[in-house]
């Protein structure tokens, strides 16, 4: 609890943060990590960030965000971004990014980004990097579609994945369960109606959604604010995240239609098969290491719902289950993720560079 008289010191702090704050534009460095572009393609550019000084020492990474957020998520501001992190270890890094969906790209479907676009992306790293085998890291959709991937395509130069708040069994979203109550009643009318009429989820809906599923936070973030306003820091994480909120994207119609009658309607995910358009996709036929990181305070990927996927991985050598602090993004790039997320991911990565480790454990 803050003492009832602050010091002069924290007095002063909080002074030079709301200066900065109201005639400064904020006080987060908000700056990308400089990358530069080596393949693009309708809905697919590949970014390779570039190191300050060349420390190649580890295998490379390419980072995968899900449909509709910005990929400023795997690079937030400067001091808290996991493109800077990974640079710094050594790993030559790389992101994914599809663009702004239109209303045109409706009829876009998971088997887009499941079967063409992440292969095609995975491919090009490696290829850019000598034939090296690549290490994967997605979030939420990212990481779901990223496995999809791999379970579809085990001749993919993959040496293993991490995903970061990724469901697979969407029963136990409950923060969706009246949309889903809604739904059955309708026959799935609702939701169905919605999205075509829209072409998909526009932006400002997917960013009310996810303003919505940290409501809490949402509502008191201005009693935050100003019993935070000493500290830089934390000032800095909350304009940060407002910035990746406003710079949400579309869902495209398709796609929409998918994860909203196959992944949410039925829950057809949770026993690990799906069929994208001719293709059955079993993640059981996955063959590389996996981890799977959960946050304690996720809201639209709680941890039951997300540590779910061990249980469907019976052939892959190893999965490693986890949870960190924070939510949804929090436990992606919180400031406690660096010490905890990060370092499991760095970890992992690091062990299974080396071939001879093959022993399959769960955490």
């Amino acid at each position: 609890m803050p003492p009832l008289i602050p010091s002069p010191e924290r007095v002063a702090h909080a002074a030079a943060n709301t200066f900065d704050m109201v005639f400064k534009g904020g006080v987060a460095d908000l700056r990308r990590t400089p990358a530069r572009i080596i393949d693009e393609a309708p809905k697919r550019t590949i970014f390779e960030y570039l190191p300050t000084e060349d420390r190649r020492r580890h295998l490379p990474v390419l980072l995968v965000p899900p449909l509709a957020a910005p990929t400023i998520c795997f690079d937030l501001r400067r001091g808290c971004s996991m493109a800077e992190h990974l640079l710094g270890l050594g790993h030559p890094t790389y992101l994914l990014e599809y663009g702004s969906i239109a209303f045109s790209d409706r009829d876009l479907g998971l088997e887009h980004w499941v079967q063409d676009l992440i292969p095609t992306a995975i491919e090009k790293v490696s290829a850019h990097c000598g034939g090296q085998p690549v290490q994967v890291v997605g979030w939420c959709l990212g990481g779901i579609m990223a496995l999809l991937a791999l379970a579809a395509r085990g001749d993919l130069p993959v040496n293993s994945i991490a995903m970061v708040a990724s469901p697979f069994d969407f029963e136990q979203l409950r923060l969706f369960a009246p949309i889903r109550g809604l739904s059955n009643i309708t026959n799935g009318f609702f939701g169905t109606a919605v999205y075509r009429a829209l072409g998909g989820a526009p932006a400002p809906i997917v960013k009310r959604a996810f303003q919505l599923s940290t409501l809490d936070k949402y509502l008191t973030r201005p009693v935050a604010v100003a019993a935070n306003l000493h500290d830089r820091e934390f000032l800095a994480q909350v304009e940060a995240v407002d910035h990746f909120i406003d710079n949400m994207h579309a869902y495209p119609g398709r796609t929409m239609g998918q994860l909203y009658h196959t992944f949410f309607r039925v829950n057809d995910l949770a026993d690990g098969q799906l069929e994208l358009g001719d293709h059955a996709i079993d993640v059981a036929d996955v063959r590389v290491p996996v981890l799977a990181v959960a946050g304690n305070a996720d809201t639209l990927a709680p941890r039951a719902a997300v540590h779910h996927v061990g249980r469907l991985l019976t052939g892959a050598p190893e999965v490693q289950l986890k949870t960190g602090p924070g939510g949804h993004l929090g436990v992606l790039t919180g400031r406690r993720a660096v010490g905890t997320t990060w370092r499991w991911i760095d970890e992992f990565f690091a062990r299974h560079e080396a071939p001879s480790a093959q022993t399959r454990s769960a955490a």
